[in-house]
């Protein structure tokens, strides 16, 4: 029996952002849509007829619960099934699988990946700190010109060297706070948006850290040079990848390999949007590894895995990615840190 692919091509299965695939019950492949192709990084073309068996290697507990529900025709649900894809590692998922309505010959498998959810989660609780922070930044930053002018007016009061040096403290200490929180605060200008280049940007960073590296530290590029210009504020993206990049110098103590690496990616979901294109750049070092204590809360400010930071470089970077539509995250283990950044390629010229 013959798959009708008209009615599973349908619009609505191809702007989905959970992954579908409709197997027969020798379990090859007849249909995925284009979350699908996505996640396994193959074409309908390349994945239509096989065995579902090689798309996930080794996965035992899903073709189990595939299993089950050929004999019983009831449908199922499994939560986190780890799965491991040959393309890209290891994800976490959510399956439903059930028998079709319109042909119980088929079976509708639908994976949706957690770490969207978790993302969407995070930027979420971030947003909602942000706006926290940003509230008590105005409220030190007010009384700390009061705070300061008085010192001023002290020390002019003052014959003692020895008294004046305290007033002297009062005013540095209130200048090193009032800094402190305008870093908080974050950039006041708007968004100078504009056709960019992320190559562009990429090489800038890259020219600006060399200066301040020796040949200790090696940089290499894999990019797509296919990727269409980006509407973005090009000094934002300087900002934001020249801070990721020299996280990672710092990190490696300006010995290692930095990869830059660029990548269109299909159907995302930023801020609760989806779109159809978009950007990936990732910043991918070999150094020691962020803590697991710290990877959870590393955009939020004031966290630091470093004594002399101050815990707002990759604050501002998430500010500064927001700013440009995009959303940002990382994942780290000894030996391999990524930071991962997505922005929009369709944004309306006039946002």
């Amino acid at each position: 029996m013959k798959f009708n692919k008209t009615i599973a091509s349908c619009d609505v299965l191809e702007n989905l952002t959970t992954a579908v695939l409709v197997l027969d019950t020798s379990l090859r492949v007849c249909y995925i849509n284009t979350a699908t192709e996505v996640m396994f990084e193959m074409s309908q073309r390349q994945a239509e007829f096989l065995p579902f068996q090689t798309l996930i290697p080794g996965e035992v507990r899903l073709l189990a619960s595939i299993d089950r529900v050929i004999k019983t025709g009831q449908p199922l649900i499994e939560r986190e099934v780890q799965l491991f894809l040959p393309a890209n590692g290891e994800i976490m998922v959510d399956c439903a699988i059930k028998p079709m309505d319109i042909d119980e010959s088929f079976l509708l498998i639908e994976l949706s990946q957690l770490d969207y959810q978790l993302r969407i989660n995070r930027d979420e609780n971030l947003h909602t700190q942000q706006q926290v922070v940003r509230g008590l930044a105005h409220e030190i930053k007010n009384p700390l010109g009061g705070l300061r002018g008085a010192a001023q007016l002290l020390e002019r009061q003052l014959d003692s060297d020895d008294l004046k040096e305290y007033t002297r403290i009062i005013i540095s200490e209130a200048d090193r706070l009032q800094n402190l929180m305008n870093r908080m605060l974050g950039p006041y200008q708007q968004s100078e948006k504009q056709s960019v280049n992320i190559h562009e940007v990429l090489q800038r960073v890259r020219q600006l850290v060399d200066i301040e590296v020796d040949e200790r530290l090696r940089f290499k590029v894999d990019y797509d040079p296919s990727i269409p210009d980006l509407f973005a504020d090009f000094d934002q993206l300087i900002q934001i990848f020249l801070n990721i990049v020299r996280n990672a110098v710092q990190a490696m103590h300006g010995a290692g390999v930095i990869i830059l690496r660029t990548r269109i990616q299909r159907n995302i979901t930023i801020d609760k949007s989806f779109h159809r294109l978009g950007v990936l750049v990732e910043v991918q070092d070999n150094g020691p590894g962020i803590p697991k204590k710290l990877q959870d809360s590393l955009f939020y400010p004031l966290v630091t895995g470093r004594a002399d930071g101050t815990g707002l470089g990759l604050y501002l970077v998430q500010n500064l990615v927001q700013r440009n539509g995009g959303t940002v995250a990382c994942s780290s283990h000894p030996g391999e840190t990524i930071f991962s950044v997505i922005f929009p390629l369709e944004l309306a010229r006039g946002r």
